[in-house]
């Protein structure tokens, strides 16, 4: 049986937010006494029934290590598991299935091409360049290589209203510079950065360039040959997918040249005292025993989705943020932060008088669950001139009622102001 089989649809719906709710079991209940309204899935989605079947399916069916295995059970687990790697290759759009990487994250993803392509191309006096509006997960690996091989990480300037700066992008560009590494949807703003632009102007000094998708691919399709991209990564669980498992995709003749990023089993081709030779794409990368159920989850959760018109899909969260917008201009006392052009998902804000922190915990009475603070984004809000912010971030499952819900739980909290 395989992924498309496990999950049991494969034919297009029509999108009806208020039916996807009920694929989605944790969203029936009740928090603090009131229904719940999630509104946090920049930081994770939730798992719809297929995800979770599928999962379990796999430990209750055929639970066994992949490859190699003489046995049934191996024999299947190492079909589903494989076929998992094509559904994720065709979901990004990538020429082979060797290209997908699994990972544990997107953090994973950044740190192994900053170690393991980073350590081999970047040296002294060289620049590597990310925006402003990054997590700590797109700049921590890179500010490592750069103190390690004496580089310089050099920050894009952004717009008060959370967009990069393209001018002061282009005028940094210079043949020092040998990776650019951007976020394609900010976290903590939800902008749409213009990749597609980006990487067209780094390719013309050289330079390679990492997208960081984790926060873009659950809301509209990626196609690294169209982007034209050199690394792209992406996480499971912000993909309506478990945690723990993610993706790297990379440029074949780019992942051949890269030494291991680990060592251990599976990434072997031979194993001596003398010397080790390494293992082909992907399992070069993959060292050790994988995340078998993660995988089959993922790529469960990608057949979901796949499920429905993606257009219909984004034009259903294009409506909830206008909406969301439309309320928060007349609430008083509300600030928005981030105000681009494009934005996925996300609705960043302020009260007035209130502490973020404390705008959560009272939303968090009311059965509105969002989240607060920096979001892994620190030179961001520093940029900004504002400690953190008050985040409700939107998907599939959320609906007009949930944004209605959010703004009546506000003005009960500025009675508490």
């Amino acid at each position: 049986m395989n992924v498309a089989e496990q999950v049991g649809q494969s034919t297009v719906k029509t999108f009806d937010a208020k039916k996807v709710r009920q694929d989605f079991p944790i969203l029936d209940q009740n928090v603090n006494g009131q229904p719940l309204v999630y509104l946090d899935n920049a930081a994770t989605t939730q798992k719809p029934n297929a995800v979770i079947d599928a999962i379990s399916d796999y430990y209750r069916g055929y639970n066994s290590n992949v490859h190699r295995g003489a046995h049934s059970l191996s024999d299947k687990a190492t079909a589903v598991f494989e076929a998992a790697r094509e559904t994720v290759a065709t979901f990004v759009n990538s020429p082979k299935k060797e290209q997908i990487i699994w990972t544990r994250g997107t953090t994973e993803a950044v740190n192994l091409v900053a170690h393991s392509w980073g350590r081999a191309n970047i040296a002294a006096g060289d620049k590597i360049l990310v925006s402003t509006l990054e997590h700590h997960s797109n700049i921590v690996p890179w500010q490592m290589l750069a103190q390690d091989k004496g580089a310089s990480l050099i920050p894009i300037p952004v717009s008060e209203k959370g967009e990069i700066d393209l001018q002061a992008f282009a005028a940094l560009l210079d043949s020092r510079v040998k990776i650019v590494s951007i976020g394609h949807v900010s976290n903590a703003l939800g902008t749409i950065n213009p990749v597609k632009d980006i990487i067209a102007e780094a390719k013309k000094i050289g330079a390679k360039v990492f997208v960081d998708g984790a926060q873009a691919v659950a809301h509209f399709p990626v196609d690294v040959q169209s982007l034209n991209c050199d690394f792209y990564g992406f996480s499971g669980h912000k993909l309506f997918g478990p945690t723990g498992i993610g993706v790297l995709w990379g440029r074949e003749e780019l992942l051949n040249e890269m030494p291991p990023y680990h060592g251990g089993g599976e990434m072997i081709e031979t194993c001596s005292f003398a010397g080790t030779t390494y293992n082909q794409l992907p399992y070069k990368f993959e060292a050790g025993t994988p995340d078998i159920a993660g995988a089959i989850g993922l790529a469960a959760a990608i057949q979901y989705l796949q499920c429905f018109d993606r257009d219909e899909v984004s034009a259903h969260e294009h409506d909830l943020l206008e909406y969301c917008h439309q309320r928060a201009a007349t609430c008083e006392g509300l600030k928005r932060v981030g105000e681009a052009k494009n934005i996925a998902g996300v609705f960043s804000f302020l009260l007035e008088g209130a502490h973020p922190s404390d705008v959560g915990m009272l939303l968090d009475q009311q059965g509105v669950a969002v989240r607060t603070g920096h979001h892994c984004a620190q030179p961001l809000m520093d940029a900004l001139h504002i400690p953190g912010t008050v985040r409700a971030s939107f998907s599939i499952y959320n609906t007009r009622d949930d944004v209605d819900r959010l703004f009546a739980a506000l003005e009960k909290v500025k009675q508490f102001l």
